[in-house]
């Protein structure tokens, strides 16, 4: 018998089939390539394309809209709680403890069945949005401001954080990156949705875990900690000079590199016309320099072209949001992609029960504890 096949973190072990995603010559979803994807389409027509495996006819995005639109509510209770929780708890913790509560008040929080569950992560993207506005304009001392009917998610998330109204280009930027964050195959908060999908367990228990692994520095996070460096660097020229100090003492530069793209992450390509853009309008030509410059000796001295976080994390910036709500928008993106593999687990299930390699102490007798030493 051949001896099994080990490697660290499963790298490159096929776990399992899926027909959600591929990455393999570039990002697709259901076979639509992201790039087109990105310039045509808007995050709730991905939603639906992602959930129910093709795009919607106009009047299947008319109904899935609506549905959207008036699941946009929170129970009071909630609102409280997200009131009372302590003003220091992380954001992430915060969208985490939220997935959960949801769950709590929906009324097909028990059922696994496919409708339930496709039911249930309609309201789940519908009000994580709400969890992470509500909480941010609490702990910033203001009331909440509730979302406005007939509008997109995109157009909500920025007017719920503000109370303004958000400008059309603005709104547009946030939708693409909301689109490019939906999905991406078998990564760790993914897999973590599935494994506990397979146990039968439901939607809100899944997207909870998956929530928990993503707060996870190995794993999210890094459009945040993009900002902790670019912030700090005034000009070009201190860029390089930082950079190439930072590489000599082989630092990861974060926002560079992925698993699993070699020769570049196509989201990435996708965003930086949208930061070159939003830097002019706000006056942050000299970040965006200091971006370039970076990005340009990391590619000249270590050939790694950045990831989608790289200008994800500076979009965010220039849209004037806190560094700390980049993570839990990837969240209610990410939402979409963890329901449709939830979804697609449980309807051709067998429990992911992966084995180990045993690496402890050979075989051995007790020994009572007066014989020991």
């Amino acid at each position: 018998m051949n001896e099994a096949i080990y490697r660290p973190g499963l790298e490159g072990i096929i776990a399992g089939e899926t027909s959600i995603s591929s990455i393999a010559d570039g990002l697709r979803y259901r076979g639509y390539p992201i790039e087109q994807l990105a310039q045509y389409s808007t995050f709730e027509e991905v939603a639906y394309l992602v959930l129910h495996g093709e795009l919607p006819t106009r009047a299947q995005l008319d109904f899935f809209t609506g549905q959207l639109r008036q699941a946009m509510e929170l129970p009071q209770e909630i609102v409280s709680t997200l009131r009372d929780i302590p003003a220091d708890v992380p954001m992430m913790d915060v969208m985490r403890t939220g997935a959960s509560l949801l769950g709590h008040w929906d009324p097909q929080a028990q059922d696994i069945s496919a409708q339930a569950t496709l039911d249930k992560a309609v309201r789940l993207v519908a009000r994580l949005p709400l969890v992470m506005c509500y909480r941010h304009r609490l702990r910033s001392g203001q009331e909440v401001v509730p979302p406005e009917p007939g509008r997109s998610v995109a157009w909500n998330i920025l007017w719920m954080l503000r109370g303004q109204e958000p400008q059309p280009d603005h709104v547009r930027a946030l939708d693409v990156t909301l689109i490019l964050y939906v999905e991406h195959e078998f990564n760790a908060s993914t897999f973590t949705a599935r494994v506990v999908a397979s146990t039968l367990s439901d939607l809100h228990s899944a997207v909870t875990a998956a929530i928990g692994a993503l707060k996870g520095p190995l794993h999210g996070g890094a459009n945040e900690r993009v900002m902790d460096y670019l912030s700090k660097l005034s000009s070009a020229e201190e860029a390089e000079t930082w950079v190439k100090q930072a590489l000599e003492r082989k630092e990861r530069i974060m926002g560079f590199g992925h698993r699993v793209y070699r020769t570049g992450d196509p989201r990435a390509a996708i965003l930086a016309p949208y930061c070159e853009q939003l830097a002019r309008q706000t006056g942050n030509e000299a970040m965006e320099a200091v971006a370039g410059r970076i990005e340009q000796v990391v590619r000249e001295q270590k050939n790694i072209p950045p990831n989608v976080d790289y200008p994800a994390g500076r979009l965010y910036y220039y849209l004037g949001l806190p560094v700390d709500l980049y993570t839990p928008l990837f969240v209610i993106s990410r939402t979409v992609g963890w329901s449709a593999h939830v979804l697609e687990q449980q309807a051709a299930n067998r429990l992911i029960r992966p084995r180990a390699r045993y690496v402890g102490a050979e075989p051995r007798d007790y020994v009572p504890v007066e014989q020991r030493g």
